[in-house]
């Protein structure tokens, strides 16, 4: 995957996802199907404290979330 854009971007193969967080000890993408079931997935690279991943099956209108581990206040 990409560092930028931040967010969700689809190239037409699939959808890039990053998220910025300074802090964060892992992040976790959240894909949610129509009956509300979650699947976790693991964002494997961290560039400038920008977490990013590459999902080839993801498509535009793919529910989304991220999930981030670490200190918090």
């Amino acid at each position: 995957g990409k560092a930028y854009p931040l967010g969700s971007t689809y190239d037409g193969s699939g959808t890039n996802f990053a998220v910025f967080s300074e802090v964060a000890e892992r992040v976790e993408l959240c894909l949610f199907d129509d009956a509300g079931n979650e699947t976790k997935i693991d964002l494997p690279e961290v560039d400038g404290f920008v977490w990013h991943g590459f999902l080839p099956s993801a498509e535009p209108g793919q529910r989304y979330g991220f999930r981030v581990h670490g200190p918090y206040d």
